[in-house]
């Protein structure tokens, strides 16, 4: 587009502004928008689902004494950048919001701010002149559409274009069954219809999609600079709600909004901290949390990865209450929904793992709890635990998807066309990684959730054990010095499936309870680290292996079809950096040198991509492109997890006296989560 001034980071790089129902906005550094998910207002109608792009984009343009000066950029068909607004651009930050600095080329410098103040359907923009001469006037032309998330508005003539004024109000109704819109600002309203046809987002063509839009601008906001700062207030008006910002004046607003949210956001003590707050979102009157921005809402599985970093890590128990106690209450048949409908339809239940992986989550927030002397109220303890006996028993007999307790105490699971496990891509009809049998996670997941059941149950313990001996004997490959991906695959007993994967570190880290001995236990670690790591994730199928795909790009297909066949996910990470820590007893010496060979890249990567945040995935080869969302849930929680939890404060600072001999058990206490039965004696062979 344009030369990147030295402090403009990568003019493609995106930036976020979630509203905490499900809404946001986002959009490039350079102020091209590239996907069709960049918008500047886009609103939940039932948080945090039923997304719909309400404003998609501003032009806006200065008049001096000197001239015309354009401060924004869109690109047309075919592939036309205008205005020229983005190569005024002299410096960008994304703290504590997005805010943009624009030199004209007769010297003045403009300054832009956008934030979205949390817990409202609102998005504030502003823009200043410091010392503007007389006559210095800013106009701004709203872009808007009034379509769901994941479509592309064209032109059409239902679409309403009619403003209603009311002082200081403006309020649009493009459709009549679409929310509202409102600009609430200090400039002056001209009525100024048109369509601007043509929009092309890049980043939907490279991902196959389709990318031409078209958008209604009914007309411009014109303000004074030389008076004071330009403010506009645009908010959603959701069926059944007030009119927002009705009666009050631009200025009282934005001063109100903009003290407000500044201090939410300077009590955030790190910049993972930060990054964790923009996934929590209402669902209902609870809690839940959004996967991952641009397109996804709340999944089950992410959901309970994501909270241990993002909720226990991050000190938000009371989130991770509400989000434990709301998704309980959708359980059926002992299965959690693998991700709720956008549309109001019903729950998707054909994830093994969600629930298991609720179990953990429900084990760790109880003893997170305890220990900061908040032990949860009894009323939600007994509502947690049955929640997890429920979800162990129902496994046990058997639920959907063929999901059951085989005799040899292991979770088999599995039918042709329903991918059940976290690798659940397709492309067409034709599941990727189909995985049915026994995938060796999962069992990481169930003896583990067994483990916790033990503590409060007498039934569990012989499971346990005979699962325990049989996951080491039937899972261990020796000629790899690393685990099978799948025993009993397609349900044919005594055949395995050896493709190097990274789903056995689960075996060893991520999880309360270790499954290996020792020995075993460093051969796996070192095994994934030589053949899996890169600095921003670990590779879902060794590059060796048939089928490895290098990049993950093109169309579709193409992406579907490399997603787990070696695209680099950094959640796995943290898994892995704890099992690395762990065969390493632990000790400071271990979590120092973790924190920078491992954590460290990690961090680097917040300033490129999704500003701030981490990535879904990056490319398995080098130089590891960011690819997939650029805002991910569980990449944060499991990097702000690792931050705080697994490596510690005191591996920041530098040695000063080492810890020999200090030892780390494979294991983490039940004392404050289910009360243990003293004849249970807890993962005793797993310890270092």
């Amino acid at each position: 587009m344009t030369k990147r001034p030295p402090s403009v980071p990568d003019l493609e790089a995106e930036w976020l502004e979630p509203d905490g129902l499900g809404g946001f906005a986002s959009g490039t550094v350079g102020g091209v928008r590239t996907r069709r998910y960049h918008a500047v207002l886009l609103a939940a109608r039932h948080p945090p689902a039923e997304r719909m792009a309400l404003v998609g984009g501003l032009d806006a343009w200065v008049e001096t004494p000197r001239g015309r000066f354009d401060i924004t950029s869109q690109r047309y068909r075919p592939g036309v950048i205008a205005p020229d607004g983005g190569r005024r651009l002299e410096a960008f930050s994304s703290r504590p919001w997005p805010r943009w600095s624009f030199v004209l080329d007769d010297g003045t410098r403009v300054e832009q701010e956008l934030f979205v103040p949390k817990g409202s359907a609102m998005t504030v923009v502003t823009w200043r002149a410091a010392g503007a001469p007389a006559g210095t006037r800013l106009t701004v032309r709203p872009f808007l559409s009034g379509r769901g998330y994941h479509a592309l508005h064209h032109e059409n003539g239902d679409f309403r274009f009619e403003a209603e004024v009311n002082g200081e109000r403006v309020v649009w109704r493009p459709y009549a069954d679409v929310p509202g819109i409102v600009a609430l600002s200090n400039g002056a309203y001209r009525h100024e219809p048109h369509w601007y046809r043509g929009f092309v987002y890049e980043e939907e063509r490279r991902r196959g999609l389709d990318f031409e839009e078209d958008l209604a601008a009914p007309g411009t906001l014109t303000f004074d600079l030389a008076q004071g700062d330009a403010q506009i207030v645009l908010a959603a008006h959701l069926a059944g709600e007030p009119l927002p910002l009705d009666g009050q004046r631009a200025a009282a607003v934005v001063a109100e909004m903009r003290a407000a949210e500044g201090h939410r956001r300077s009590t955030f003590v790190s910049a993972l901290h930060r990054a964790a707050d923009a996934y929590v979102v209402r669902r209902g009157a609870g809690q839940t949390i959004v996967a991952g921005y641009p397109w996804f809402t709340d999944w089950g599985r992410d959901t309970f990865v994501a909270m241990r970093g993002i909720c226990l890590a991050g000190g938000r128990l009371d989130d991770a209450r509400a989000i434990l106690l709301e998704w309980a209450r959708a359980a059926s048949e002992g299965m959690l929904p693998n991700r709720f409908a956008d549309h109001g339809d019903a729950p998707e239940f054909n994830a093994v793992d969600a629930s298991l992986w609720y179990v953990i989550a429900v084990h760790e927030y109880l003893g997170a709890a305890a220990a900061v002397g908040r032990p949860a109220p009894s009323a939600d303890r007994r509502r947690l635990q049955c929640a997890v006996e429920s979800i162990l028993d129902t496994c046990a007999a058997g639920t959907r998807h063929g999901i059951r307790l085989d005799r040899d105490g292991l979770l088999a699971a599995g039918e042709p066309g329903v991918p059940l496990t976290w690798m659940d891509a397709r492309v067409g009809d034709r599941v990727v990684t189909p995985r049915i049998g026994k995938p060796v996670e999962v069992q990481a997941l169930w003896l583990n959730a067994v483990t916790i059941g033990s503590t409060f149950s007498e039934r569990w313990p012989k499971i346990l054990a005979d699962g325990r001996r049989s996951f080491r004997e039937r899972f261990w490959n020796p000629a790899a010095g690393a685990l099978h991906d799948v025993v009993d695959p397609d349900h044919r007993a005594g055949t395995v499936d050896a493709s190097f994967r990274p789903n056995q570190i689960l075996a060893v880290g991520g999880l309360p309870f270790g499954l290996l001995e020792p020995a075993m236990a460093r051969r796996v670690v070192d095994a994934v680290e030589a053949r899996l790591w890169t600095p921003l994730g670990l590779r879902t199928l060794a590059a060796d292996e048939p089928g490895y795909a290098p990049r993950c790009q093109g169309g579709v297909q193409e992406r579907d079809g490399a997603y787990h066949q070696g695209a680099a996910w950094p959640w796995l990470l943290g898994p892995f950096v704890e099992a690395w820590v762990r065969v390493r007893g632990a000790t400071l010496e271990a979590r120092r040198e973790a924190r920078t060979r491992f954590l460290d890249p990690l961090m680097r990567h917040l300033e490129e991509g999704g500003l701030g945040h981490v990535s879904e995935i990056v490319d398995g080869d080098a130089p590891h492109t960011p690819r997939g969302c650029p805002f991910q849930a569980w990449s944060v929680g499991e990097a702000l997890r690792l931050d705080r939890l697994v490596l510690g404060d005191d591996s920041r600072r530098p040695l000063s006296v080492s810890a020999p001999g200090a030892k780390a058990a494979f294991t983490t206490s039940v004392k404050g989560a289910f009360r243990a039965r003293p004849d249970i004696g807890l993962d005793r062979e797993s310890k270092l």
